[in-house]
């Protein structure tokens, strides 16, 4: 191996994590605040175009934003094994959501070159833009575009709560915004995509283990209720003679919980309120309020959503309102791949198969390309908080077994071979001698 890449597989997911620790730190709400081509995201997509070309990696960008880093030794970019996950973040987000997946992706390339089990076959790191939704109210924005799950006229006049369109910041960020929507060709190169993720929850926690193979991702999806009333003074306007949205919004939130209280395994969720125009001394004109619903069984969601849109309307005219609800994203049930999942279950023979509540581009991929997942333990099991966490040998391990699955799979299937099962031990004996 030449000095470069001898230098290069000492890299460690901690020590990358580490290098980008400070971007986007959100002094206000704690932990991080990465939106989509923000300034922060910005520096962090440069980070990983610099370790991806360190690597020898060829970088490109596609029409959507996703960026692409590609080891195809013949040149061709068919039939490749791909994994990545995103870099931006919820508002106040943890440092391991996204970021964990890429800098593992990163590592477990170091890994597959130390062993010389990288071969003919392409393989490739992929980035996906607006994954968490916090920008423009989609969730997995970047993968939707790709798939074709999102129309692009809609996408494009997608705004931000600055009122920047999608295809305005798109152009700020070096595309064209006539480019977006579905790519065929680009879904095409991928045989396989493997996404490496925090766990968003306490399972592995619960069963003392570091990593998981995902089984299913609950279906789930975002709705925009606005509450319409009358503005009005807040000295001046008796309480008798008020049409106030937020008095509905707030008894709104209540039953929302009670009504998703009544369905087993079901959750709802307000997490955000936008009184108009939010003073202090004003009786607010609307009220728009967002709720996240998710069950595993589809139909089930489909009836919850309906109870509120119903609760909605009546809270609202009691209150002298009106109610409308739209749905901003939704996305099924997703059973991943279910011979990927037991090859690589089988493959990780300590990793239990797990599902989780949380979305993911691998969940849009699903119905396009075989897809799995891997999921690292969260020892506080709390995430899109900045109490979210990866202890360092776990980071490590999860990288090491991400690097098992992808040489799996860039052999073309089958166990495998015996010295894959002693490459952690040599990658953390590696990682102690620095």
């Amino acid at each position: 191996m030449s000095d470069k890449a001898t230098a290069v597989a000492r890299d460690t997911v901690s020590g990358l994590l580490a290098e980008i620790e400070d971007i986007g730190r959100d002094p206000q709400r704690g932990g991080y605040s990465r939106p989509v081509y923000s300034a922060a995201e910005h520096q962090l997509r440069e980070w990983f175009v610099a370790h991806a070309e360190k690597r020898g990696l060829e970088v490109e960008v596609d029409r959507n934003g996703a960026i692409w880093a590609w080891h195809a030794p013949d040149g061709t970019h068919t039939d490749a094994v791909v994994t990545g996950s995103h870099l931006d973040s919820v508002p106040g987000g943890g440092a391991f959501d996204g970021p964990l997946g890429v800098a593992s992706a990163l590592v477990a390339f170091d890994v597959l070159r130390s062993r010389d089990a990288l071969g003919p076959r392409p393989l490739a790191i992929v980035v996906f833009p607006e994954e968490e939704g916090s920008r423009f109210g989609v969730a997995c924005l970047g993968s939707r575009l790709l798939t074709g799950a999102i129309d692009p006229d809609r996408a494009r006049a997608l705004t931000d709560v600055d009122g920047n369109t999608f295809a305005d910041i798109a152009v700020r960020g070096g595309l064209d915004p006539f480019r977006l929507g579905p790519d065929p060709d680009a879904l095409a190169r991928m045989a396989v995509f493997v996404e490496l993720h925090v766990e968003q929850g306490r399972g592995l926690v619960d069963l003392d283990r570091p990593i998981a193979v995902a089984s299913s991702i609950l279906g789930h999806g975002r709705w925009r209720v606005s509450l319409t009333g009358e503005g009005n003074h807040a000295g001046t306007t008796l309480m008798c003679d008020r049409s106030d949205p937020m008095v509905a919004a707030g008894r709104l939130v209540s039953r929302i919980r009670d009504l998703a209280r009544g369905q087993s395994a079901a959750r709802a969720t307000v997490g955000r309120l936008v009184p108009t125009p939010g003073g202090t001394n004003v009786i607010a004109s609307r009220v728009d309020l967002w709720v996240d619903v998710r069950h595993p069984d589809d139909t089930v969601t489909t009836v919850l959503v309906e109870q509120i849109r119903q609760a909605a309307a009546i809270l609202a005219a009691e209150e002298g309102c009106t109610a409308a609800m739209t749905e901003e994203s939704f996305s099924p049930t997703v059973d991943f791949d279910a011979s990927l999942r037991d090859l690589l279950a089988s493959a990780l023979s300590d990793a239990p198969v797990l599902g989780t509540g949380a979305g993911h581009d691998a969940g849009v991929l699903k119905d396009h390309v075989p897809t799995a997942m891997l999921f690292v333990r969260n020892p506080t099991g709390i995430s899109h908080s900045p109490s979210e966490y990866v202890e360092s040998d776990d980071g490590e391990a999860g990288a090491v077994a991400l690097a098992d699955a992808l040489g799996l799979l860039l052999r073309g299937g089958g166990i495998p071979d015996e010295s894959a099962g002693s490459a952690l031990s040599d990658h953390q004996d590696q990682v102690a001698d620095q």
